[in-house]
């Protein structure tokens, strides 16, 4: 076993010894989403790094910090092909729903594509608090999870061949587009990410590099925590208290270990 899978497999408690099939994944992903949390303090601190997967590996699984989609979705797709999977990376560009329309710093969003039984299905562990949780086919059917409701549907856009669609549950009344996505282009290597990192690090409309953001599932939703404010989502219940830099760095080491 390569250290890659040991490492994130002790990471998110997962036996070694146990085998990955694709009706398990469901749990992988879940998993991953309660341990390794969505988070931009690299970005913030300005400490990034290049991004090769013995650096992912150090970053998430030895030194057990988190990342963004980039980085997250990356060591994901490693460990599934460590574990014998069809998976690639691929490129896509957030939608932004207030202004409706998609964002315009370029296709910064990383996802997974995952083939299996001759059906693709889009695995995304790296998209904050909207994970799907599941594998979604790319075949438009709904696919539910603790987190909502997600389908992947063909619409031909400037940015790619399919959207994602989400209903996240106790949030959202109506359907609303996550972000489009291209499955003619994945990425050959994932040192094209520092290219994504570089946008996301140095970009005036990105919204990464302004503020801390964390993020992390847990049993009965979500946890965010922001330089500002820490808001619980608790089985459809949601507190909101607004915080100080004392209070930041007690909840940052309490729920996220940093």
């Amino acid at each position: 076993m390569s250290e890659l899978n040991a490492l994130f497999r002790k990471r998110i408690g997962l036996p070694e010894d146990e085998p990955i099939t694709f009706e398990s994944l469901e749990r992988v992903l879940e998993k991953t989403a309660q341990t390794i949390p969505f988070e931009n303090l690299c970005i913030i601190g300005k400490k990034t790094y290049d991004i090769t997967s013995e650096n992912l590996v150090d970053k998430i699984l030895v030194r057990k910090e988190g990342g963004l989609c980039y980085e997250l979705n990356s060591i994901l797709c490693f460990f599934l092909i460590e574990n014998g999977f069809e998976a690639v990376l691929t490129r896509g560009v957030v939608y932004n729903n207030e202004a409706q329309k998609y964002l315009t710093i370029g296709r910064t969003h990383v996802t997974i594509l995952l083939t299996h039984g001759e059906q693709t299905y889009l695995v995304d562990t790296g998209f904050g608090g909207n994970l799907p949780l599941k594998p979604v086919p790319l075949t438009g059917e709904t696919v539910s999870s603790a987190n909502g409701d997600f389908r992947v549907k063909k619409v031909d856009t400037e940015h790619g061949d399919y959207v994602l669609e989400m209903k996240l549950r106790y949030k959202d009344t109506d359907w609303r587009i996550g972000y489009a996505f291209d499955s003619r282009k994945p990425i050959s290597d994932v040192t094209e990410c520092n290219e994504i990192q570089k946008i996301i690090a140095e970009h005036e409309e990105s919204s990464f590099n302004k503020h801390p953001l964390l993020t992390k599932r847990t049993n009965g939703g979500n946890l965010t925590l922001t330089d500002s404010s820490f808001t619980q989502w608790d089985h459809g219940n949601m507190t909101k208290e607004k915080i100080d830099n004392a209070r930041y760095n007690e909840l940052l080491l309490k729920h996220f270990g940093q």
